[in-house]
């Protein structure tokens, strides 16, 4: 097991590159099973979420093969197993991802329920719902059984924006026979990432970037080489660890497009980067103050589904947020665990009142001081880490596998960034 020792007090400074996008990778992987020809992934987060993902692949009889950094060749041509093991499908929420692409291939997927975050309970009904719409047959006594003889397309309202139900429902619709409209459908960037791969594939999707999407079945898909976009997440992430620590940062390959809902929320913050081209620069000396609203209200940062503020980065802003002159609400509303890790902070010395398992009211500017904290999950983890990094004295945050599953050699970024961690080997 390893741990971070964070010596915090100290601003970042450096210039980075974005990693792929984490969610947009995972889909992507599973969507390689729906052809017989190889497909080459590209941008692909060296992160243990992606590692497992290609486990699952290769316990499923498919080929993979590094081909460079950061990019692999998966054929699929045959598929010699049907079940996902279950050592491999508990580790990962995203295991669930094989369902559809498995049904629609092979006529039949077998998974446990899957693992993932502990932030609160993550329902997978509109997952059944969209499969059983397009024809599968689903079995949950105890273990998930999808079986079809054929798929076919139909009108699907999905009873929630969820972004994995969503990709399962894409994924199964383009080998179904005939149309496939899909309302409610989430649309998030890496939606768009896996819905502009299948169509490289030779599918036939429309209305990518919205929430209603038009699927023209096709009888197969043929290879790709498709490259990931940047994990807007891992960037939002970044600018504010140069906010709080004070200090500034340069992040490369970045898609200005992905930033705009960020923008909204960091500058309640008065935290504020310029774009030029695909490079977006976090200068040091931010006004990190809170903008009220009309009339000295206090402003509220809550999220929802794209384009609005994505709920991974409630975690990260409510860290931030102990670092701004002011008070503001931060409310997530999407999972009922997420918040709980603000005890860890205020052990640390900052202002935070948990209103309920939705809603803190945070004010700042807080002095923190070191701690040992555990991270529950990816995001909340990094926002631990943040916090280590503007605290005075030394932290440990252990269980950091958790941090490790979406962030891409985090030690190696903060070091080059001038921050003062390690990861040590705890016995």
């Amino acid at each position: 097991m390893y741990e971070y020792k964070i010596e915090g007090g100290f601003p970042i400074k450096g210039k980075i590159r974005a990693s792929g996008n984490k969610n947009a990778a995972l889909p992507c992987i599973a969507a390689t099973l729906l052809t017989s020809e190889p497909v080459i992934l590209r941008n692909v987060p060296d992160i243990e979420d992606t590692g497992v993902m290609l486990l699952i692949l290769q316990a499923l009889g498919v080929g993979v093969e590094k081909v460079e950094d950061h990019a692999w060749k998966i054929d699929a041509a045959v598929i010699t197993r049907k079940d996902i093991p279950q050592e491999l499908s508990k580790k990962i929420r995203a295991s669930i991802l094989f369902a559809g692409p498995l049904v629609a291939r092979t006529g039949k997927a077998i998974m446990l329920p899957p693992g993932g975050d502990v932030i609160g309970r993550r329902r997978l009904d509109t997952h059944f719902l969209a499969l059983t719409e397009l024809g599968a047959r689903v079995s949950t006594d105890g273990k998930f059984e999808f079986t079809a003889n054929k798929l076919v397309g139909a009108d699907i309202f999905l009873d929630e924006t969820s972004v994995t139900a969503t990709e399962n429902a894409v994924m199964a619709a383009v080998l179904a026979e005939g149309i496939t409209d899909i309302t409610n459908a989430a649309s998030e960037p890496h939606v768009q990432d896996l819905c502009n791969m299948l169509n490289s594939m030779g599918a036939k999707i429309t209305g990518i970037g919205s929430n209603i999407l038009h699927i023209e079945g096709v009888e197969k898909l043929h290879g790709t080489d498709f490259t990931i976009g940047p994990d807007f997440m891992e960037i939002g992430s970044f600018i504010g660890l140069a906010a709080a620590t004070k200090g500034s940062i340069t992040i490369e390959g970045v898609n200005p497009q992905d930033m705009r809902p960020l923008r909204i929320a960091y500058n309640k913050l008065g935290i504020r980067w310029n774009i030029e081209g695909d490079t977006l620069t976090v200068d040091a000396g931010q006004e990190m103050k809170v903008n009220t609203d009309l009339g000295g209200m206090i402003p509220k940062i809550d999220d929802s589904p794209w384009p609005g503020f994505p709920p991974d980065l409630t975690s990260i802003m409510t860290v931030i947020s102990t670092q701004v002159e002011g008070t503001v609400l931060i409310f997530e509303k999407m999972f009922e665990s997420r918040m709980f890790f603000v005890d860890k902070l205020i052990s640390m010395g900052a202002r935070i009142t948990l209103c309920d398992p939705h809603r803190a009211v945070v004010s700042g500017p807080a002095t923190l001081h070191g701690d040992h904290l555990v991270s529950p999950d990816v995001r909340a983890g990094m926002a631990m880490v943040i916090a280590a990094m503007v605290a005075s004295g030394e932290s440990r945050i252990s269980n950091v596998y958790q941090i490790e599953r979406g962030y891409e050699h985090l030690v190696e970024k903060l070091q080059s960034l001038g921050a003062h961690i390690e990861r040590v080997e705890v016995k």
